[in-house]
């Protein structure tokens, strides 16, 4: 038995999220529903214009991870955060969850902080997300442990992550430790921005290493050029083994081995959409751990989804473990 079911690799963030008017992301510039980049003069500035905030440690793999660990999966972190105060906090927090995290932190004396993601959650439960990556952009390969990467049945790659000068090396070590283990790879693909800017790169690992695709819709029709949502599906299972692709309202589709499953979406009132992606996959991973098949994988991680968006904050509040057990799952 591997020690690690599930090794993660992202930006690891703190989220800032604030309630905001569709007035207001008008007001101050925000585009709406998707992730930006942005400098640290507009993070201070954005910070100082939104009401009251709620701090919690975030980032789209560590979120996957957390609610692993929550689920009581073995697994464990990578991602860069400063020897400062947020740092700790993610630090913390991602331990506190029962997660492995040892990436060395950046110097206190670092020209980058650590990094932080405004999230503005409009009435209608939609993210915004401003995202000042700080020290987290320059992961390298060095911080990737290979003995680690080769511990791991699963590891799951933040498409986030492409952003950063030295990230598309520091994958490469980490998918070669982890195929040499005899372990599988994970990725999502994050952002719809995000695929527009990474394309060329994301179709060539998903071709050449992936085992397990996850996406959604505006993602998926994005990585292959397409309005045809059932024909991305298909280009993208004709490339990859496993694509587990989430709809929002409408559930899942699952494709692997010319099969194709639809899974329905839990109802729930939506409060904060921020981290339903992340936690689908946290929970559909652990399925597939645990030795559950993909439509039950798949029905764990929209019950995963529904959770999580029906509080503030893109980590679990309630025992997940019960709640599939309410579903008869597991």
């Amino acid at each position: 038995m591997k020690k690690y079911q599930v090794v993660g690799i992202g930006n690891a963030m703190v989220d800032v999220l604030a309630q905001a008017s569709e007035a207001f992301l008008e007001e101050a510039g925000v585009k709406k529903g998707i992730m930006q980049l942005i400098d640290m003069e507009r993070a201070v500035d954005l910070y100082g214009r939104i009401g009251p905030a709620r701090e919690i440690s975030g980032g789209s793999a560590a979120n996957t991870i957390a609610a692993i660990a929550h689920l009581g999966g073995r697994t464990a972190y990578v991602g860069k955060v400063r020897d400062d105060q947020l740092g700790a906090i993610f630090a913390h927090d991602l331990r506190a969850q029962g997660a492995g995290y040892d990436t060395p932190m950046a110097p206190k004396d670092s020209p980058q902080e650590t990094g932080r993601c405004i999230v503005l959650v409009t009435p209608d439960g939609e993210r915004s997300m401003n995202t000042y990556l700080g020290v987290t952009e320059f992961l390298s390969p060095s911080d990737i442990d290979e003995a680690q990467m080769a511990e791991a049945e699963w590891i799951y790659l933040e498409g986030y992550r492409f952003d950063g000068p030295e990230s598309h090396e520091a994958f490469a070590k980490a998918i070669a430790a982890c195929k040499r283990g005899g372990g599988h790879v994970s990725l999502t693909l994050s952002d719809p921005f995000c695929v527009e800017r990474h394309r060329d790169a994301f179709r060539r690992m998903i071709r050449e290493d992936v085992d397990l695709l996850f996406a959604n819709r505006a993602e998926i029709l994005s990585m292959y050029q397409t309005a045809d949502f059932d024909e991305a599906l298909a280009r993208a299972a004709a490339e990859v083994r496993v694509v587990a692709c989430t709809e929002s309202e409408k559930g899942a589709h699952i494709l692997a081995d010319g099969e194709r499953w639809h899974v329905p979406a839990v109802p729930t009132q939506i409060k904060d959409a921020t981290g339903a992606g992340d936690l689908f996959a946290g929970a559909f991973l652990w399925g597939l751990a645990e030795g559950q098949d993909l439509p039950t994988s798949g029905r764990m991680g929209c019950v995963a989804a529904s959770e999580v968006i029906s509080h503030i904050g893109a980590r679990p509040e309630a025992d997940l473990r019960a709640l599939f057990a309410a579903q008869g799952l597991g």
